[in-house]
């Protein structure tokens, strides 16, 4: 009963931790093109790209907390969310690399191990088994990143406060790359198992 308590299930699309997170997805193109608009001619709208990054990020808190507490965990809910988090990071990607503030090393890692994630969902797609679910390691991961990736933008500039923010930006991104491909080696992992334990059933 306490687990059942703890993971009601609901097939309504318009929850508000469902409606966060689609705001959130909503905001990974208009996030981009304000990171890119200096490398067009445009304005610098660093300060707009933060803050659209700094609000995806309390809805990525307050959708999982508010689904919880509120029983409205939804298989939606459960793709809309962890998506929203892979675009931020790829939109991030592609922007700070774009903008030479990420090395190509760095996007390089990070772009490896979705790669290789994909290459586990789909072993377990063809298995019959639904995408793993997201672990704390990988949470934690992507919370490292997402503080990182604005810091690494706010340190594009000049002064004591970008100096600082580079320090904790690749402190950050140190501790969020590792994590990130730590979740990924415990998901290559859970997958095997499934997939022995199907082999041995057969």
């Amino acid at each position: 009963m306490e687990v059942q308590e703890t993971r009601v299930q609901t097939d309504r699309v318009l929850t508000i931790p469902n409606i966060l997170s689609m705001a959130r997805l909503a905001g990974v193109p208009l996030f981009l093109w304000l990171i890119l608009r200096p490398e067009f001619g445009g304005p610098n709208s660093d300060g707009w790209a933060l803050l659209v990054l700094m609000l995806s990020g309390v809805s990525d808190y307050l959708d999982g907390k508010l689904a919880r507490r509120w029983n409205q965990i939804s298989n939606l809910g459960r793709l809309l969310d962890p998506a929203a988090d892979r675009l931020y990071i790829l939109s991030t990607l592609v922007g700070l690399t774009w903008r030479e503030i990420l090395p190509w090393w760095l996007t390089a890692a990070l772009l490896a191990r979705e790669a290789m994630l994909l290459v586990m969902v789909a072993i377990l797609r063809r298995h019959g088994y639904p995408p793993p679910q997201v672990n704390f390691l990988g949470k934690a991961a992507t919370f490292n990143l997402m503080y990182a990736f604005p810091l690494l933008l706010l340190s594009d500039g000049t002064g004591w406060l970008s100096s600082l923010a580079e320090v904790f930006g690749w402190a950050f991104a140190g501790w969020g790359t590792t994590l990130y491909w730590w979740a990924g080696i415990l998901y290559v992992v859970q997958v095997r198992r499934l997939v022995k334990a199907d082999t041995a059933a057969d």
